[in-house]
């Protein structure tokens, strides 16, 4: 109704002046019957009034539509209008969310043909690795060792690519189940334990027998992998233990995991979870493709989950998963 009023106003008082228009010029040239006057005018009111009233009626929906948001796309196209300008608009609006549906399903099939192929090439380049993996165990030559090393790397950046592919269809990708949560740490653990040699960085697991969370363990694997894999790279060389501990708080269980390295910038922490965000220590380790917390953070949220995050630089980083 507001809507109406304020659209009609200009022509309210468009209407009203032309009336009195009308009257001052018969007034002022001399005629002197004024109930007759005021007759035509509250008759020429009443019929603009019976015009309002029609127009309103027969544009009642199209202004309803007007002033309030809707939900979908959908509930902005409606069929069966009274009136020209409504049924026009209609038709209009509905014809451009046709011609977005049929982009919008372009789009889709070509989103999933570029997923197909993703996900079929990173398998495909899986079947390599594990050939070179099964060559360099072989062998007992220094370059064996470095061979080794860099096929790691690419392993785990094929997995990141793998599962950041699947975020998009995580809702059909994922199974909650009861997770031992010691046993989850020891096989990420286990995943890593080469990466642990090389950087003289050592694991440490002080989880107790039979803590659970319902959770998916293959999702929480990668987690896990990711958080390791940042420990022991903002570790390397020192020495150092990375530890893996629970602890139950209330209803909640709370993984922690805590490495000894070079920490986090003040500055940064803020800003850790954001996408392609590198930071100073990404800077400084020429590494870091600024990915992998924001990938854990956007799993930890599907997963109902809360990550939260401490670091002092110089001295090292706890990130605490709460379940």
């Amino acid at each position: 109704m507001k809507l109406f009023i304020r659209e009609h106003l200009p022509l309210m008082i468009f209407t009203l002046a032309q009336l009195l228009a009308v009257m001052a010029v018969f007034w002022f040239d001399g005629y002197d019957h004024p109930l007759t006057a005021m007759y035509a005018l509250f008759l020429g009111l009443f019929i603009f009034a019976g015009y309002l009233g029609l127009r309103y009626a027969t544009h009642r929906g199209f202004y309803a539509r007007l002033s309030r948001p809707v939900a979908s796309l959908a509930e902005s196209v409606h069929k069966h209008e009274p009136a020209p300008l409504p049924a026009a608009l209609s038709e209009l609006l509905e014809n451009q969310y046709r011609q977005y549906q049929n982009m919008l399903q372009h789009w889709e099939r070509k989103n999933e043909q570029y997923m197909t192929f993703l996900n079929q090439w990173i398998h495909q380049m899986k079947t390599p690795l594990s050939v070179i993996e099964m060559i360099t165990q072989d062998g007992g030559d220094e370059r064996m060792g470095s061979i080794s090393e860099e096929t790691d790397r690419l392993r785990r950046g094929l997995d990141m690519a793998l599962y950041t592919a699947r975020l998009g269809t995580f809702e059909q990708d994922f199974s909650v189940d009861a997770v031992d949560l010691r046993q989850l740490a020891n096989e990420a653990v286990h995943e890593y334990k080469r990466y642990f040699i090389r950087s003289r960085v050592y694991p440490e697991v002080s989880i107790e027998e039979g803590i659970s969370v319902r959770t998916d363990a293959k999702w929480m694997q990668f987690i896990l992998g990711q958080l390791l894999n940042n420990a022991i790279k903002y570790s390397a060389g020192s020495g150092k233990k990375v530890t893996l501990s629970a602890v139950k708080e209330g209803r909640d269980v709370v993984l922690n995991i805590q490495d000894r390295g070079v920490g986090i910038p003040k500055a940064d922490l803020p800003r850790v979870f954001r996408p392609f965000y590198t930071g100073e220590n990404g800077r400084r380790f020429k590494e870091s493709t600024g990915m992998g917390l924001y990938i854990v953070k956007e799993v930890i949220d599907k997963l109902n989950h809360r990550i939260e995050l401490e670091s002092v630089e110089g001295e090292g980083t706890l990130v605490r998963i709460r379940f």
